[in-house]
């Protein structure tokens, strides 16, 4: 019964991880969707090049051109004509800021008709970004963040006002085409503002709270910095529609799908009548069936010289009457 009950546990395991997988999320997010105009990709996060091949194998031909900005060592091989670059994680570098400009470029001078499929997931914080300040600044900021203990919402509270892709202003950049973006989410209660610090999602922060992390934590800011600290970011946006996958919320429910339909509750795996020993519930020892072949039927009350045979199982009372039953049965015998 315990292999039986690790097979399950291994089933539901599995099938809850692979649903929640950057290829199988994006292609379950795109199944069905259809798009007016160009499509262009931009895809950026440790899961881009996984989220963008999908998202090729789903529409093909229809995706005029892509940008794919990843980790390091995160490429996997060409997708189309996609440009792939990889880059620093999780303070971000150049190549962070190359990749970047590179998606700026692809998704400039567009129309009402077309449509940025913008495809997000965990780390793009770090690489997808065009800094407001010096590359070597924005470093320094955020080693000094990671430094001292901040966490994920505070350090993007911060990142966001010193970047030009951050908290909406990627989506108002993608202005007036319309963003589909998909959000491969890495934070409990999936905060679309905060994960990757939401380029293409109006932010929540303020300004206020920029200010007070950086004297919480007594950052060492330049006057530069701690200028962009007092500039508001998008509060609203109106030529975006966001759709989660992918979240630990969809993991759970992933698992409670497949735990429905677990072999056992199918009848599978289940002991067959008259093998094995059952066991009783109080002490535990171990009794045999004695015999019951295929087709017959278990003995229901306990004082008819079955008590190991009872549905009941064995106990005290039934440990009673079946001693009560032999001796009854042997006496008949005798006679």
């Amino acid at each position: 019964m315990n292999k039986l009950l690790r097979a399950h546990a291994d089933a539901i395991i599995a099938s809850s991880i692979n649903a929640v997988k950057p290829y199988e999320a994006v292609s379950r997010a795109l199944a069905g969707q259809t798009f007016p105009g160009r499509v262009l990709l931009v895809a950026a996060g440790k899961a881009a090049w996984q989220m963008a091949k999908a998202a090729h194998d789903c529409l093909g031909e229809r995706i005029d051109a892509g940008v794919v900005v990843t980790k390091y060592d995160h490429v996997m091989g060409p997708i189309a004509d996609f440009k792939c670059c990889e880059a620093g994680h999780p303070v971000p570098d150049e190549n962070s800021f190359a990749g970047t400009q590179a998606a700026l470029d692809l998704v400039s001078d567009l129309t009402e008709t077309d449509t940025v499929l913008f495809l997000l997931s965990g780390g793009g914080s770090a690489l997808f970004e065009k800094p407001l300040v010096e590359g070597a600044v924005l470093q320094d900021v955020t080693g000094q963040l990671l430094a001292c203990g901040a966490d994920i919402v505070e350090i993007n509270t911060i990142r966001k006002r010193l970047s030009a892709v951050k908290g909406g202003r990627f989506a108002q950049i993608c202005a007036p085409a319309h963003v589909f973006s998909i959000v491969l989410s890495d934070i409990l209660g999936d905060p679309l503002d905060m994960i990757a610090s939401g380029p293409a999602y109006p932010d929540s922060s303020t300004c206020e709270q920029a200010v007070a992390i950086a004297e919480k934590y007594n950052l060492k800011l330049t006057a530069e910095v701690k200028e962009l600290l007092t500039h508001e970011t998008p509060k609203e946006l109106n030529n975006v529609t966001t759709q989660i996958t992918g979240s630990v919320r969809e993991l759970c429910t992933a698992g409670r799908r497949r735990n429905r339909c677990a072999p056992d509750r199918q009848g599978q795996g289940r002991p067959q009548s008259g093998a094995g020993a059952l066991r009783c519930r109080r002490n535990r020892r171990p009794f045999q069936h004695g015999g019951l072949q295929r087709g017959q039927r278990r003995h229901r009350r306990s004082y008819r010289r079955c008590g190991r045979l009872c549905r009941r199982r064995y106990c005290r009372r039934t440990a009673r009457k079946r001693s009560q039953c032999v001796q009854r049965a042997e006496g008949e015998r005798r006679l």
